[in-house]
């Protein structure tokens, strides 16, 4: 199960990881798309893990693919998310402080379905998602893109 922990400075306890996740809108541009994660059934932006050998753009585009059956196109970036004093713990013992690139995505195919990751997937507005066990790092992400600024955040 990951959870986040907190503390000052724990970043320093754990691997640096980069990630990229993706806020979507339904067609009315109302809604953002979350998903039900399988490991601590929390709600989440879709996104994960950058590997090795590709861009963040490529990154973002297969792990929403992966976790939605949505293909997407990355349209800007929302913010950069860096807090040094969170971490998440899964489980099995690694512990990751993240480096979060979160985008703005477009849908451009696919179908909209679970993964081995998800365990449910929708549309919801931002006062639904206020009532939701959403991962609370989330929520600054979601906000910062109803925020529709220009400029990227720096977090």
């Amino acid at each position: 199960m990951a959870k986040l922990l907190y503390g000052e400075r724990i970043g320093a306890s754990a691997v640096l990881s980069v990630g990229c996740s993706a806020v979507i809108f339904d067609e009315t541009g109302e809604k953002i798309l979350l998903t039900r994660r399988t490991d601590n059934g929390r709600w989440c932006i879709p996104g994960g893990g950058m590997e090795a050998g590709e861009s963040a753009e490529e990154a973002c585009a297969r792990e929403i693919r992966e976790e939605t059956g949505l293909e997407i196109r990355v349209v800007k970036l929302i913010g950069i998310y860096t807090m040094p004093h969170r971490i998440i713990a899964y489980a099995d013992g690694n512990r990751w402080q993240i480096v979060g690139l979160c985008f703005i995505g477009e849908v451009m195919g696919g179908k909209l379905g679970l993964s081995d990751e998800t365990t449910e997937v929708g549309y919801f507005t931002r006062a639904e998602i206020a009532q939701m066990d959403v991962m609370e790092h989330h929520f600054e992400r979601i906000d910062d893109a109803l925020a529709n600024q220009a400029a990227a955040f720096i977090r």
